[in-house]
């Protein structure tokens, strides 16, 4: 027991201290409650959620699934302080009451062993990520683009002064436990179930083993309550909070965006994320519960090739400003925070370069959500601000204008079909099977192949199936990601009301993009369809027999769309047709879950990827070469099959890859068919590619348009009419031909550094640009806004008036938006 005059003394300071640390927590409570309602439900099915938060925070799965020798050393610090919260508590009571806990009986011996044994674990753990953290300068855990935005806290090192102050916290903590356990063993004398403390027993006499027992009680105790000061302001609340987030989590999968009312009627709407507040509370959690381990930016594409995107410096600089922000009460209260979002979470820059392919939602151990957050800022610019890049006009015209983004007319949406028996849903009312052809394949050549090979294997298959025809149009998903959720729900309800109307037994769509917004995001808007994607058909109809094949002389290898294997769970149906195709398939370093990007999601396709060290793309692309270069494969034929139209044309037209490369890029349907037909001898047979002919003629009305808003003829427009009536020579090339691109501004590297986890030679961070703000061009932002009106249930948009030249585009936004 502790005398009397501590006794007294202790209970003082540990009420203090527990009110500061306490009002402290309800404060942090009342910042992350400042958010928004969410859009998801977050509190349902509570039983399986309290299963589930405490399942994943005491097996330290999601930890371990990257870094292992790091997060064991983690986990060693974990679950010491899980049983501390047992061991302070009965340290606490021999302070006060005449008791101990003796190793003479089963659940003494278990208790002083688990003791002893994890406070010294905590204490190598520590001292090892200590040396990790500030030892292994070559590590790129802790550092950042030079284009990235940073909080002026993280600026002026604070996380490293963080780091100090918590690893010395816990140092002392435990440390002092063990003093005390192996100074109370002096007058006890040594226990074989305690050998940490046994020996440090050794370092104290009888005359001081009193008083550093003493020591070691406050050392112990009170630092844990002198911590709870400070606790709501460092990382290592994540202790607390990554557990409540486990809890919270977003049950829908990450490949749906949360669901938004859009009424442009509404004076005092907010559309997206403009400041903190405008983010939805579970988002405001997240930056309590990151571990700012900074997994989330060595998975991020845009990051690895030196764009100024980090979506773990969008989670800490929200923490640092949270943090400011407790000093600011009238934030809690409901007042607007000081300064909006692109002023120090990241810059719009950052913003549209993110390619929404869910890589760091799903590496992150706490469950975060940065991607969202992207999205909601997204949303702000452009149907708030009018701001995004300006090719983006073209595509969202196109999608108004001619229900697809490539603004060709929707009278051409069969032409792909030219040729080809492909019965419409007229023509077969009540198909098995409603092939969704999607935009890139009406429109582009590449893709057309893609289509072409699938209802030719379909008829070979003997399949009963059919095609929407002109009722199909674009599922809006380029439009969502961009921000753009107005023009998306437009699309997307006209698309609903066809599919409902139609009753399809099963959807099969090429595109990833496709299937998940018909699969996964229409159910938000009411509509209930069975989709699958033509890999998975594609590999039934092989198992079944109904599609024999002859095995191809390639070596192959497969990349996963992001749409696909990560948002929707598609892995093994692709990998199961490839085998079958071929003996010769390897996988990519990069696959399945952990697979990179190859840079045409969130609406990147109709843009120009953001300034950096090199494209997504080429990064993928050089991953793929080298991979077939070491295959052992006796075949020099080499190909790299794809399950996405966006996927083949990004890595088709990547920078380097007609410099002397044998690599061919082909949809998994294309291999097919070659297989099918080398199966039945008719190898090379395949029906040519016929390209749809645009027309120059402004904005017929059509069924599928007739209330979508018309706009003038663009420039980029006319020229994607002038390509598509060229020879045919040049017809093979895709509508949207990508030149090749190199950086705007000279681009100063260091010598790489072998990163284990990036087996490609991707460059540490600090080492891919070194830009001054005042070299990095400024993008022209254009403003787009609906120029039609529109009634549907929370969906609503005025005919704006005619403005005069003279007017803003600020006063021109406010009057249309």
């Amino acid at each position: 027991m502790l005398p009397a005059g501590h006794k007294i003394a202790f209970l003082i300071f540990a009420m203090v201290a527990a009110g500061i640390g306490l009002r402290g927590f309800y404060h942090v409570f009342r910042r992350i409650r400042a958010g928004q309602p969410d859009a998801d439900l977050r509190f349902d099915r509570l039983p399986a959620r309290i299963w589930c938060a405490l399942k994943t925070t005491l097996t330290q799965s999601r930890t371990f699934r990257k870094r292992p020798i790091v997060s064991l050393f983690h986990s060693f610090i974990f679950y010491g302080f899980v049983f501390y919260i047992l061991i302070n508590f009965v340290d606490a009571l021999e302070g006060y009451f005449p008791f101990s806990i003796a190793s003479t009986g089963l659940i003494g011996a278990a208790y002083n062993l688990t003791a002893d044994i994890l406070s010294a674990l905590v204490l190598i753990g520590v001292v090892a990520l200590v040396v990790r953290r500030f030892l292994l300068p070559s590590r790129r855990d802790f550092r950042f683009n030079d284009k990235t935005l940073l909080h002026e806290d993280v600026r002026h090192s604070r996380i490293a002064g963080d780091s100090l102050i918590v690893s010395t916290f816990i140092l002392f903590h435990v440390g002092s436990r063990a003093v005390g356990a192996g100074a109370k063993l002096v007058g006890e004398g040594p226990d074989p179930l305690q050998p940490f403390a046994t020996l440090l027993a050794h370092l104290f006499t009888p005359a001081n083993a009193e008083a550093w027992r003493i020591f070691g009680y406050w050392g112990a105790l009170g630092s844990v309550l002198a911590f709870l000061a400070y606790f709501p302001f460092t990382k290592h609340i994540h202790i607390f909070m990554a557990p409540a987030k486990f809890l919270v989590a977003r049950q829908a999968p990450s490949g749906v965006l949360p669901a938004m009312q859009v009424n442009l009627e509404s004076e005092e709407q907010k559309l997206g994320a403009a400041r903190l507040e405008d983010l939805g509370w579970p988002r405001l959690l997240d930056a309590y519960a990151c571990i700012q381990c900074n997994r989330c930016q060595d998975v991020c594409p845009a990051s690895a090739t030196g764009k100024s995107l980090s979506p773990a410096a969008l989670e800490i600089n929200k923490r640092m400003e949270l943090n400011h922000l407790a000093s600011e009460p009238g934030f809690e209260n409901g007042a607007a925070s000081p300064r909006p979002l692109l002023a120090f979470a990241l810059t719009p820059e950052a913003a549209w370069a993110c390619t929404t392919c869910g890589a760091c939602m799903e590496v992150c151990p706490v469950q975060n959500e940065q991607m969202l957050d992207i999205v909601d800022i997204r949303r702000n610019l452009v149907m708030m601000d009018g701001e995004f890049p300006t090719q983006l006009q073209t595509a969202f015209r196109g999608m108004e204008r001619a229900s697809n983004p490539w603004g060709i007319n929707h009278e051409q949406r069969m032409a792909w079909a030219d040729g080809l028996k492909v019965p419409t849903i007229e023509e077969v009312p009540n198909p098995d099977v409603l092939y969704w052809v999607g935009c890139a394949a009406s429109y582009d050549p590449q893709s057309q192949k893609t289509a072409r090979a699938f209802v030719q294997l379909l008829d070979h298959a003997g399949v009963k199936f059919a095609v929407l025809g002109k009722q199909e149009c674009c599922t809006g998903d380029s439009a969502r990601r961009a921000g753009n959720e107005y023009l998306y729900r437009q699309l997307a309800d006209k698309n609903v009301a066809t599919l409902s109307a139609v009753k399809p037994k099963l959807i099969v769509a090429t595109c990833p993009h496709c299937m998940n917004s018909i699969g996964k995001e229409y159910a938000q808007i009411g509509g209930d369809f069975k989709v699958t994607h033509h890999t998975e058909y594609l590999a039934s109809l092989v198992s079944a027999g109904r599609l024999p094949v002859q095995a191809m002389s390639a070596s192959v290898t497969y990349h996963d769309p992001c749409y696909l294997g990560r948002h929707n769970g598609v892995y093994d149906a692709p990998r199961n047709v490839l085998r079958v195709l071929s003996n010769e398939f390897v996988e990519l370093g990069r696959t399945r879950e952990n697979s990179f990007c190859c840079g045409a999601g969130g609406a990147q396709f109709w843009k120009e990827e953001e300034e950096g060290a090199e494209r997504i793309s080429q990064n993928r692309f050089r991953e793929a070469e080298q991979t077939l270069a070491s295959s052992n494969g006796n075949s020099d034929k080499k190909v790299l099959a794809v399950g996405c139209p966006f996927c083949k044309s990004m890595l088709e037209s990547s920078p380097g890859k007609d410099e002397g490369t044998t690599i061919a890029v082909k949809d998994i349907a294309e291999l097919l068919l070659e297989g099918v037909l080398g199966q039945s001898g008719q190898n090379g047979t395949q029906l040519p590619i016929v390209r749809p002919v645009a027309t120059h003629e402004k904005s017929q009305p059509n069924t599928m348009d007739s209330d979508l808003p018309v706009y003038e003829e663009k420039a980029a427009v006319a020229q994607t009419a002038a390509v598509l009536e060229s020879t045919p020579q040049q017809l093979q090339a895709p509508v949207t031909d990508r030149k090749k691109w190199t950086p705007k501004t000279p681009v100063a590297k260091e010598p790489p550094t072998p990163l284990q986890e990036h087996p490609i030679g991707v460059e540490p961070a600090s080492a891919i640009l070194q830009v001054t703000p005042a070299e990095t061009p400024t993008s022209e932002r254009k403003k787009w806004s609906p120029k039609a009106s529109a009634t549907k249930e929370g969906l609503t948009a005025p005919e704006p008036p005619a403005s005069s030249p003279g007017d803003s585009p600020k006063d021109d936004v406010n009057k249309t938006v």
